[in-house]
């Protein structure tokens, strides 16, 4: 996770999602019905605001992401049709996420420097940077969602490294891609031969 500024609220959406989907939400009181779906129109606005970025990976999300409710539908329905409350996801990470809400770190709340990545592993752990008062939830949020060492995370790191590696991208590609794996990179000083063409 790296820290994200959420964006201005796109000047349509109060009419075409926060007003409809509010006025739905008012008429159909039943916890169980399904609301329609006002946001995903804005997904493009969203993946725009964040770079293209997963909000809890931290990486270029392809061929496309989803629109993740940090505080879940399930738990606060009234909360729904707000833009403030979307984050651009995978879908891999919107599904582990589902309804664990503020139970774990919010990537617009955090800090810089608050996560890095590890080589060779491509592990991701907390660092000394995280308050102390937020260590424990940050540890949790790494293991609720799966994203130290979970084998589908794992390879998502591998795939954007391994082109950053064959000269594929540049580093200043893998800071847009990957930007965690490429503060990674600049620690260690590791710049692969072929790669290192890209500064000569």
């Amino acid at each position: 996770m790296i820290r994200l500024i959420s964006a201005p609220e796109p000047p349509s959406f109060d009419s075409k999602a926060r007003q409809p989907g509010n006025d739905w939400l008012s008429r159909n009181t039943d916890a169980t019905k399904r609301m329609p779906d006002r946001w995903s129109a804005f997904r493009e606005d969203l993946r725009s605001s964040q770079s293209g970025l997963c909000a809890y990976a931290a990486m270029i999300v392809w061929p496309e992401g989803e629109v993740d409710h940090y505080f879940s539908i399930s738990n606060h329905r009234h909360l729904a049709y707000e833009w403030s409350n979307y984050r651009y996801s995978s879908g891999l990470l919107n599904k582990l996420k589902d309804n664990l809400d503020d139970a774990v770190l919010d990537p617009y709340a955090i800090g810089n420097g608050w996560f890095e990545i590890l080589l060779p592993s491509l592990q991701l752990v907390c660092t000394d940077a995280v308050p102390t008062p937020l260590r424990v939830k940050a540890e949790e949020t790494i293991r609720l969602l799966k994203l130290r060492d979970d084998e589908r995370v794992l390879r998502w790191r591998r795939g954007i490294f391994e082109q950053y590696q064959l000269g594929k991208i540049t580093l200043e590609g893998l800071r847009e891609w990957a930007p965690l794996i490429a503060a990674a990179v600049d620690k260690s000083n590791l710049i692969s031969p072929v790669a290192s063409g890209d500064l000569e």
